[in-house]
C-alpha cells in the first residue's frame, strides 16, 4: 500500500505545482536531460525550493509522469461521465490524451526509470482501468470493432502525439496530431472494412516501445 504524501500548504503545493509543469514542458521540448536549473527557472521557483520538493532527476521525472497519468485517468472518468454516446467518450478521451502530451510520456520512461515503482503501479493500473472501460463501452454499443486491444489504442496515440527532440517539430504539431488522431478514431469504427494483420497489441507491446524494444 502506498503512504499518502504529507500535506503541503498552498504556496508550497502551488511551487510543486509549478515545477512538475515547467518539467512536463521542458522534457517535452528537450527530453529528460534538460537541467534542473532551466526547470526551475521555467517554474519561477529558485533551485533550493526545487530540491526541497524533488531530492534529485529520478524523484522529479516520476512525479511528473504520476501527474500525467491521473490527470488522463481523471479525464477519462469525465469523458465517461458527461458523454452519453459510448464511442464519443472515446473520442474526447483520445483527444484529451493528446492535449495531455501522452506520447512524451515515452521519453521519460528511459534508463534509470524504475517503472515498479508502487505509486507508478497504481496509476498505471488505474488509467488501464479506466480506459479498458471506455473501449468496452464502445465495443458493447456496437461502435468499435472488437479486434483492437488496449494496446492498440495507446500505441497509435502514444505514435502519434510523441514529440520530436530538441523543439525540431513542425509548427502546428498539435493541430496535426488532432487531425491524425480523428483518422486514426474513424478507423475504429464498426463495422470493420478490413481484416487486420497479426494480433491485437497489449500494453505491454507498448511499454516495450517506450524502453526502446527492452
Amino acid at each position: 500500500m502506498v503512504a499518502p504524501e504529507p500535506r503541503l500548504r498552498a504556496d508550497a503545493r502551488r511551487n510543486r505545482e509549478r515545477i512538475i509543469a515547467a518539467a512536463l514542458e521542458a522534457y517535452v521540448e528537450h527530453g529528460t536531460e534538460t537541467p534542473l536549473d532551466e526547470i526551475a527557472r521555467r517554474a519561477g521557483v529558485g533551485n533550493a525550493t526545487l530540491y526541497r520538493n524533488f531530492a534529485d532527476r529520478a524523484e522529479l521525472v516520476r512525479h511528473v509522469t504520476l501527474s500525467v497519468l491521473g490527470r488522463l485517468a481523471d479525464r477519462a472518468d469525465r469523458a465517461r461521465a458527461e458523454e452519453p454516446d459510448a464511442f464519443r467518450a472515446l473520442r474526447r478521451f483520445v483527444h484529451a490524451a493528446a492535449d495531455e502530451r501522452v506520447g512524451a510520456l515515452c521519453g521519460l520512461l528511459g534508463d534509470g526509470f524504475d517503472r515498479s515503482h508502487p505509486e507508478l503501479l497504481a496509476a498505471r493500473d488505474r488509467l488501464d482501468g479506466r480506459i479498458e472501460e471506455l473501449m468496452a463501452a464502445a465495443r458493447a454499443s456496437g461502435q468499435l470493432r472488437p479486434d483492437i486491444g488496449l494496446g492498440d489504442l495507446m500505441i497509435a496515440v502514444a505514435q502519434l502525439t510523441r514529440p520530436l527532440p530538441d523543439g525540431k517539430g513542425c509548427a502546428h504539431f498539435d493541430e496535426f496530431a488532432h487531425r491524425h488522431l480523428q483518422l486514426f478514431l474513424d478507423g475504429l469504427m464498426a463495422p470493420a472494412r478490413s481484416e487486420l494483420p497479426g494480433t491485437a497489441a497489449t500494453l505491454e507491446d507498448l511499454r516495450r516501445d517506450c524502453a526502446g524494444g527492452r
